[in-house]
């Protein structure tokens, strides 16, 4: 196991009817404003509840977050908080809504052009202090300090994190799952299954605990994740879902250990040419990133196959081949597309994802630093 330093200040308020708790964690004299998405907030009770648990605080709303964050929406936003005198924010929604709410705190305080936040990889050292309610478990935003945010007029899809934009408390009651369309469960299944996955399908380095915290996440997934499309309100299904979305990227699995994320980052580029959903993007990448690379991940992938699958007959490589197509199924079985012909797109886009890559310096991606502009043109053109 590797040297780590792990440190999560974000308080955890689990439940059903625990939206209430808003009341104990947000000063009194606030001036809040809650962010969100499309407005479902309003139609299943939950932005009712919110605004009960703040009682008399001075609160503004701004809606219409997208599923993929863009720069142009939350600077809005920004521009509404400092109209406002606003002091403290409230994702109310999930991971896309909370990236979004992380990088609204960090603009509001950012000296300079906050898209070199991103762009630049400028350092992010203060924040508005914010919170959330999650509503959409996938991401595990809720719980880390890190976001990606979409540039409409640069075609860009980029990623930050600091210190500074950990949530100050997430709030999560499963019941606000309940209403949820089928394709969102199906995506944060499939994303949380891949954040796990990052952090886990690297090389062995003797970290026992977090292979067999990583696994055990995974393994919940497979088990209730085609509960949850059967089963919408069942509490104890949609419950391990929150919180194994939520492990699953809180920084608890990945201390000592080497992390990948090449599959996130060609994602990231199909999302921004394309439109697709995150999840989808993950869905096409991963089994063909896997198969790719196989020989650099095969002590792990047969530990993959046998440990979460259960596969341990046949010779190594016909193992991980079935290991490979035992994830390709599953997240079909969630209904999400693994091929980009699923979706429509051929490969005649390849050059421009590529192009994209280098412009953004992603040329030497994965645990090794090996993902090459060569290789990703062969994880994009097995993904066709």
């Amino acid at each position: 196991m590797r040297n780590f330093t792990f440190h999560n200040p974000t308080r955890i308020i689990f439940g059903e009817g625990e939206i209430a708790a808003l009341d104990a964690y947000i000063p009194r004299e606030a001036r809040v404003l809650i962010t969100y998405g499309g407005g479902s907030i309003k139609s299943n009770g939950v932005l009712a509840q919110v605004q009960a648990a703040l009682g008399e605080r001075t609160s503004f709303e701004f809606g219409g977050i997208e599923p993929n964050p863009t720069y142009e929406t939350l600077m809005q936003a920004v521009a509404l908080a400092r109209e406002k005198n606003v002091d403290f924010l409230l994702a109310v929604g999930g991971g896309s809504v909370i990236d979004g709410t992380k990088f609204i705190a960090a603009a509001l305080k950012f000296d300079g052009e906050p898209w070199d936040i991103l762009a630049k990889r400028v350092e992010v050292r203060d924040a508005l202090p914010f919170g959330s309610v999650l509503t959409l478990p996938a991401t595990g935003s809720e719980m880390n300090n890190g976001g990606v945010i979409s540039h409409r007029a640069k075609g860009d899809k980029l990623p930050f994190r600091s210190d500074a934009t950990y949530p100050s408390f997430s709030v999560l009651d499963p019941t606000t799952t309940y209403s949820l369309p089928a394709r969102q469960i199906s995506n944060g299944v499939v994303d949380a299954f891949v954040h796990i996955v990052e952090q886990y399908l690297t090389f062995p380095v003797d970290a026992k605990v977090q292979d067999r915290f990583a696994e055990g996440l995974l393994i919940t997934l497979i088990e209730e994740g085609p509960r949850a499309l059967a089963e919408p309100t069942d509490y104890a299904v949609r419950a391990n879902l929150m919180w194994t979305a939520t492990l699953a990227l809180n920084g608890l699995i990945g201390a000592g250990v080497p992390q990948d994320w090449a599959t996130h980052m060609l994602g990231h580029e199909i999302t921004a040419l394309h439109g697709l959903d995150h999840a989808q993007t993950l869905a096409v990448v991963l089994p063909a990133m896997l198969s790719v690379r196989r020989d650099q991940k095969r002590e792990k992938l047969l530990q993959f196959a046998e440990r979460v699958w259960n596969i341990t007959h046949g010779t190594d490589d016909e193992r991980i081949s079935a290991a490979i197509t035992a994830t390709r199924v599953f997240f079909e079985r969630m209904a999400v597309g693994t091929r980009l012909r699923d979706y429509g797109i051929g490969g005649t886009s390849i050059g421009v994802l590529l192009a994209k890559l280098e412009e953004h310096g992603m040329t030497a991606l994965g645990e090794h630093g090996d993902v090459t502009l060569e290789v990703s043109r062969r994880v994009y053109q097995f993904a066709v």
